[in-house]
């Protein structure tokens, strides 16, 4: 049930790596944000909140698909496809 999953999300991890870099991008100028706003004008935290929502989204998103696809070549070594040919002698 949970093997569909894991590889769908897994599927495309240059994808996933590029998400999770645009979410640490944004978590990195939230951090700014609310770091100037505490300094200088605390009005200025509130758009570091608004920028942090996103972030943790696309970096959480992001390091899923990283996950999965690294799980996905775990699940493949431990359970490999059984290959055989129909002409075969049964045995």
């Amino acid at each position: 049930m949970l093997k569909p999953i894991i590889y769908r999300l897994g599927q495309q991890p240059k994808l996933s790596l590029k998400r999770f870099f645009i979410g640490l991008g944004l978590f990195a100028i939230a951090v700014a944000f609310i770091a100037w706003g505490y300094y200088h004008q605390p009005w200025v935290q509130i758009i570091g909140l608004v920028f942090l929502a996103p972030a943790l989204f696309f970096a959480g998103w992001g390091y899923l698909g990283i996950f999965a696809n690294r799980f996905s070549q775990v699940i493949a070594t431990i359970n490999p496809v059984v290959e055989f040919d129909d002409n075969d002698k049964p045995k």
